[in-house]
C-alpha cells in the first residue's frame, strides 16, 4: 500500500472560502483601527509644521497615520496574495507573506499604540 502524499490530507472542500473570509474579516478590523487612527490626526489641533492653515502637518500624529495607511495596504496585499493562492490550490504560505503581515502587523499595533499616546 502506498502512502497518501500531502495533497490528499488536504480538505478539498470548503476551507479555502473560509480561510478567504476570514483573512477579509481581518482586513475590515484593521482598516477600521486606520479610520480611528486618521480621526485622531484629523482632529488633533494644528502643529507649526502645518503646511496649510487649518489642517494638521506631518507632526507624530501624521506620521502614526501614514504608517498605519502603509500597513494597511501591505495587508491589503497579503490578503490579495494569499487568497489567490488558496484558489489555486497552493495549501502552504511562503515565508516572505508571513514575515509581510507579521511586520505590517506588528506596524500597525505601533502605529495605534502611538497615536493613543500622543493623542491624550
Amino acid at each position: 500500500m502506498t502512502s497518501p502524499g500531502p495533497e490528499a490530507a488536504r480538505d478539498p472542500g470548503l476551507q479555502p472560502e473560509r480561510t478567504t473570509l476570514a483573512w477579509r474579516r481581518t482586513l475590515i478590523s484593521l482598516v477600521v483601527v486606520d479610520l480611528f487612527i486618521w480621526r485622531s490626526w484629523l482632529t488633533s489641533e494644528p502643529s507649526s509644521v502645518s503646511t496649510i492653515n487649518g489642517l494638521p502637518g506631518l507632526d507624530y500624529q501624521g506620521i502614526c497615520a501614514l504608517m498605519a495607511a502603509a500597513a494597511t495596504v501591505v495587508l491589503a496585499s497579503v490578503v490579495w496574495v494569499r487568497s489567490r493562492q488558496l484558489q489555486a490550490g497552493i495549501a502552504a504560505s511562503s515565508a516572505r507573506l508571513i514575515l509581510a503581515s507579521t511586520l505590517a502587523v506588528l506596524g500597525l499595533g505601533a502605529a495605534a499604540i502611538a497615536a493613543i499616546a500622543l493623542g491624550g
